[in-house]
């Protein structure tokens, strides 16, 4: 029984990640434990470990007497992902370069080959995820304990964020697409050749491509009507 439990909550565990990074929970949405409970067959005590588990690795934000919070994206959240990111991915990428180790290369690979599948598919949310665990994996092989759990904190909204930089109906961003794809197996060569200085450089390169994905989020899409007259303009015969 107590297996069971455990195998329920790792379940709910990885669910509630996928939840949130593609979206299906929207950031500053708050989670009906009740609900949460009943969907994944788990009394309420777990689902609260649950929870503050989220809420340590940057999931959610756990407020008294009002519960989970999605981690919200606001406009002070977005400028300090902006100054941090290149930072951080820029000095995971180069002591990944530095440490990896022939095992992990081989996941990184691995991982690249199920993103290219993702790619080809056209699913928006296993291309989010799979750029996820490829950094992710990144991240590991830098074995720096200061540096990954900031990595991990970005990798949330940046894979949020890639669920619009993804999607097959972003024609508009399908360019970008292919290079992020192609830096990929770059990151593959430079981290297994060793080259730290150019696997940084790299990271920040990449970075920088990412930006699209930060402008298509925020932007909205034209309107493709008008939306009254203009000023001094006559009224349409037949308007109401």
């Amino acid at each position: 029984m107590e297996a069971d439990s455990r195998s329920k909550k790792t379940i709910c565990v990885e669910d509630l990640r996928r939840r949130v990074l593609t979206q299906a929970f929207e950031p500053g949405d708050y989670l009906d434990e009740t609900e949460l409970s009943e969907a994944y067959g788990i009394s309420r005590p777990p689902l609260r470990e649950v929870l503050r588990q989220l809420a340590g690795e940057g999931y959610v934000v756990l407020h008294e007497n009002r519960g989970a919070q999605v981690a919200p994206m606001t406009h002070k959240t977005l400028r300090n992902f902006f100054v941090a990111a290149p930072m951080i991915y820029a000095a995971t990428t180069r002591l990944a370069a530095e440490h990896a180790t022939p095992a992990q290369m081989v996941r990184l690979k691995e991982c690249q080959w199920a993103f290219r599948q993702a790619i080809r598919n056209g699913d928006a949310a296993e291309r989010a995820l799979g750029n996820e665990r490829f950094h992710s994996i990144i991240g590991e092989m830098a074995d720096n304990e200061f540096l990954m759990p900031s990595l991990r904190r970005l990798l949330i909204d940046h894979t949020r964020i890639g669920m619009t930089f993804y999607s097959p109906r972003k024609l508009e961003l399908a360019n970008q697409r292919e290079l992020a794809a192609d830096q990929h197996d770059q990151f593959i060569d430079l981290i297994e050749a060793g080259n730290a200085d150019a696997a940084a450089d790299l990271a920040v390169a990449h970075w920088e491509l990412s930006r699209a994905q930060i402008e298509s989020f925020v932007t909205p899409v034209s309107l493709q009507f008008p939306l009254g007259n203009a000023p001094g303009s006559e009224p349409k015969r037949g308007a109401s």
